[in-house]
């Protein structure tokens, strides 16, 4: 049997089906084989009529992100002008995901491949309702009701978790926007404009994925209750894996967040995969 047959049969175990509209999030090196074969077996699967879609985040183009401030540290005021001058606005075609995995990284570079154009917490898909699903991702929204997860949502999308964790899971972003006078924060980063560098500034929700192991432990525990569970575990290769569905678990989250979250914000220090943007 061949390795992307192997892959498949796990992930119809899972209970991945044709047609299906799967966001993944994937660490490879636990799988025990490369991307090109993971993305096959997973277009196998879904087939024709599926969708998969994969966070394409970065962060080199922003200056109110960890990673400016990283690459800056130690700077003189005038190499940090140059740095600063010479950082790249975001290129939806061309630009490379930070941090996101080789899987996601296989996505954006497929061919007919659709990229959402948020110039920071943009998302790439393949398959029948990539277009759809991408369209319309506004530069003021990361990651809410106006952008892709907010349409993953309202099309039942399903969430794979490849070797990771809750803590890297995109979706519980979504449930952030809906809790009642979420904090917000500026955000600045820079985009083409004309064929122009130029600099965007906006006010959003101050991401904070800080405490997604917490809320992902406690969306498990609670579905474990329920008659019917939603979330299936098993493997993909050597990795552990769940599939869970997105709706269930940002409708958790919402109420999650809204009781445990205002105490101890203040002492929060995010470490995943939205960090770049705190």
């Amino acid at each position: 049997m061949n390795e992307d047959r192997t892959l498949a049969d796990d992930l119809e175990t899972l209970g991945v089906r044709a047609g299906a509209t799967l966001l993944v999030h994937a660490s490879l090196r636990r799988v025990g084989t490369g991307a090109d074969t993971v993305l096959g077996a997973l277009l196998d699967v879904l087939g024709p009529d599926g969708t998969l879609v994969v966070p394409a985040f970065t962060a080199s183009n922003s200056d109110t992100s960890p990673a400016y401030r990283e690459s800056t540290r130690g700077l003189t005021g005038h190499q940090i002008l140059d740095y600063h001058a010479s950082m790249p606005p975001f290129d939806p075609l061309r630009t490379p995901s930070h941090g996101m995995g080789q899987l996601a990284e296989a996505v954006r570079c497929r061919p007919g491949a659709v990229r959402s154009a948020h110039p920071q917490t943009s998302f790439a898909a393949v398959g029948s309702q990539a277009a759809e699903l991408l369209a319309g991702h506004d530069e003021e929204c990361h990651l809410g009701e106006r952008s892709p997860l907010g349409r993953l949502y309202a099309a039942g999308a399903q969430v794979l978790l490849v070797g990771v964790g809750y803590e890297v899971c995109s979706t519980f972003h979504l449930a952030e926007y809906r809790v009642e006078d979420a904090p917000r924060r500026e955000y600045r980063c820079v985009v083409l404009r004309h064929g122009e560098r130029h600099w965007l500034s906006y006010t959003d929700v101050d991401l904070d994925d800080s405490d997604f192991g917490a809320l992902g432990a406690a969306f498990e525990s609670h579905d474990a209750t329920l008659l019917a569970p939603s979330v299936r575990r098993g493997e993909l290769g050597l990795a552990a894996t769940r599939l869970l569905p997105m709706k269930a678990a940002v409708d958790f989250a919402g109420a999650w967040l809204a009781e445990n979250r205002r105490p101890c914000r203040a002492a929060r220090q995010s470490q995943n995969a939205a960090d770049f943007l705190h």
